[in-house]
């Protein structure tokens, strides 16, 4: 990245954890803002692997960011943004072990998504809709109150996601290659993906595991090709997620007192930061008639960075230090 200078510093204010499904990314902060020492590592999963394992994870990449440090043992404040800390009780136990490794003073866990709201935010004031194998949306205000789902598939009321989008493009491709549902170009270029002449081939391999289930996420950006070749199917699945979007942000600004002021929202995540013609432009419609003073914008920043600034945040470090760190990561670092 660029940022991984050591030189022993000793001063080191801020551990930033990232950890999502897919990654975790570190990083630790000096006291004037210099990202010292950053690493890499897998995805954090604790509801398959366990809490304890799931952090000896993050602690071999913490070990790597400290290391490149040059040797830092500690910090003042840990700020961790993890996947899966989706209820107060998750944050408290992610906490608790996170503390148990005494990598810093005080630990503040948050859901990830939080990450991505303040990683394209100057203040902790504002919303961010992350759409990518699922959906979240959080919100906060600089007093401290914050809005959130508990975004944990359809239990909670979501609808929306990569995964969620699959199955709806699956549902109705199959249903019009068999006569029970209206005709939709969906039913050829699903199958067509995997190189398979049917539907009913389709189902077969996902039935039987010969295409693996992770790989219906595939299937996401061939609804969105299909939708913005004009098939009514796969627009009104597209438009319905555009909907969701919407609807947890309103939501969510609602919950803060920020609907009729001007407010950021933010948009992360695969789905909604490819900008998809339709789906882009459906959200920034419909969003100008629920909230019109909501000020759309697609994250582009490392949500590492959303993890440092909000422990700048906690320890209350002046705004050059934000500012440096923030161009760490902005200055294409």
């Amino acid at each position: 990245m660029g940022v991984t200078a050591s030189g022993g510093r000793q001063d080191a204010l801020v551990l930033a954890i990232d950890a999502g499904n897919s990654k975790t990314d570190v990083a630790v902060v000096a006291a004037d803002g210099e990202v010292v020492g950053t690493a890499r590592g897998g995805g954090f999963k604790p509801p398959v692997v366990g809490v304890e394992a799931a952090v000896d994870g993050v602690a071999d990449t913490v070990r790597e960011a400290f290391a490149r440090a040059g040797g830092v043992r500690s910090v003042t404040h840990v700020s961790a943004c993890l996947a899966n800390a989706d209820f107060p009780v998750e944050e408290e136990r992610l906490a608790a072990a996170l503390h148990a490794r005494a990598w810093g003073a005080t630990v503040e866990v948050r859901n990830d998504t939080f990450a991505v709201l303040r990683a394209g935010i100057a203040e902790p004031r504002g919303v961010a809709v992350v759409c990518g194998a699922g959906i979240n949306c959080v919100g906060m205000r600089p007093d401290g109150r914050t809005a959130r789902f508990p975004a944990v598939g359809r239990i909670s009321g979501d609808r929306g996601g990569g995964a969620d989008l699959a199955e709806e493009a699956l549902w109705w491709a199959a249903r019009a290659e068999d006569g029970r549902g209206e005709p939709t170009a969906l039913a050829r270029a699903l199958p067509a993906h995997f190189g398979l002449g049917s539907m009913y081939a389709l189902i077969e391999a996902l039935h039987l595991g010969h295409i693996p289930p992770a790989r219906r996420h595939d299937l996401a950006p061939v609804l969105f090709a299909t939708a913005a070749d004009g098939d009514p199917v796969a627009r009104a699945i597209v438009d319905r997620l555009a909907e969701e979007v919407v609807a947890m942000a309103a939501v969510a600004l609602t919950r803060l007192d920020l609907l009729a002021e001007e407010v950021p929202v933010l948009l992360g995540g695969s789905v909604l930061a490819a900008r998809h013609p339709r789906l882009d432009g459906r959200v920034r419609e419909l969003l100008a008639a629920r909230a019109p003073g909501a000020v759309p914008r697609v994250v582009t920043a490392a949500p590492v960075l959303g993890a440092a600034l909000l422990g700048l945040d906690h320890v209350g470090a002046p705004a050059d230090v934000h500012a440096r760190v923030r161009a760490s990561y902005e200055g294409g670092a």
